[in-house]
């Protein structure tokens, strides 16, 4: 069965400690199987890098907006929660430190009894790296080699690690991940470097297309399946999952081609088409600025689609 789940209010005007708890309850409450937190640690007051996961292709939230760190939503909504995933779309990890960011995973894996999914990413905007002080070229190469650490981190007693960017002698990680043998990887981006990078690392492919058909995807996930097997991997241990825009529209209008754009029942029929090519996981983003409405098409989507995607199976 598909699962299906839904982004936070963890940016904008809506953010708030009792709007994070609440979105994240109800989500729960209404059935979903996930929440998802995106990530940014500073938006420089001028962006010239193109934002490739809007329409516009402009960066949504403006300098002057809230942007919560999305680990600590995570830990806080552990806490505020019984069996919902806590996902994150996704961590960059390049402008991290991986004995850092991979200590508080595994807390918030831990505390939350293994609920914790963790997309990763290298990053897209230039002018963020500027201000973090990290090699924005480098940046693939980096989290290539946070990855390869990782899977010392989370598996051995004594860890002894010498790469290009890191270096350890003889530590010790404890506790290891709730989960086993580790805390899902969940590997974001959407070009060529991205799948070689999901079909070495990951335990899914987790993509972000603004615009994307069933079948473009599921073209692209190929090329990942190939990158797993030449990297000496079974296949099939590394899903499909994705991240997907949605905007409900009260009547329906043209045919939805590669946005998910439409009525209830077009964005139905088209969700049916991605359960078709193998998707595991749905992080739906419905895109309605004005949080009280978005909030009306989450619960609305859960009363009238979710149930019919929950007992669909592909033919």
């Amino acid at each position: 069965m598909t699962k299906f789940g839904v982004f936070l209010p963890v940016s904008g005007r809506a953010a708030s400690r009792k709007t994070l708890m609440q979105a994240a309850q109800q989500a729960e409450a209404l059935g979903y199987d996930s929440v998802w937190a995106a990530d940014r640690l500073v938006i420089p007051w001028k962006i010239a890098t193109t934002y490739p996961y809007s329409k516009e292709a402009t960066f949504i939230v403006p300098p002057d907006r809230p942007f919560f760190d999305t680990l600590t939503c995570l830990a806080f909504l552990a806490g505020c929660t019984e069996n919902i995933q806590l996902g994150m779309s996704v961590m960059v990890l390049p402008y991290r430190h991986p004995l850092h960011w991979s200590r508080i995973a595994t807390t918030i894996d831990q505390l939350s009894t293994g609920r914790l999914i963790l997309g990763v990413g290298v990053g897209w905007m230039e002018e963020e790296f500027v201000a973090m002080n990290a090699p924005f070229k480098e940046r693939g190469k980096v989290s290539d080699e946070q990855l390869t650490l990782l899977k010392q981190l989370w598996a051995e007693e004594h860890i002894t690690f010498h790469g290009k960017y890191y270096n350890v002698d003889d530590i010790a990680f404890s506790p290891k991940p709730y989960q086993k043998p580790r805390i899902p990887i969940w590997v974001g981006g959407e070009g060529k470097p991205a799948q070689r990078r999901a079909g070495q690392f990951g335990d899914a492919w987790f993509p972000y297309f603004v615009k994307i058909t069933p079948k473009e995807l599921a073209a692209r996930y190929d090329n990942v399946r190939a990158d797993a097997k030449n990297a000496g991997r079974n296949t099939d241990e590394v899903e499909l999952a994705c991240c997907l825009p949605v905007e409900l529209t009260p009547t329906g209008g043209s045919q939805i081609t590669d946005y998910l754009k439409g009525s209830i029942e077009q964005v139905t029929e088209r969700l049916k088409q991605f359960i078709d090519v193998g998707v595991i996981h749905i992080g739906l983003q419905f895109m309605i600025p004005h949080y009280p409405e978005r909030q009306e098409q989450i619960d609305r989507f859960a009363r009238e689609a979710l149930p019919e995607l929950k007992a669909y199976s592909k033919p």
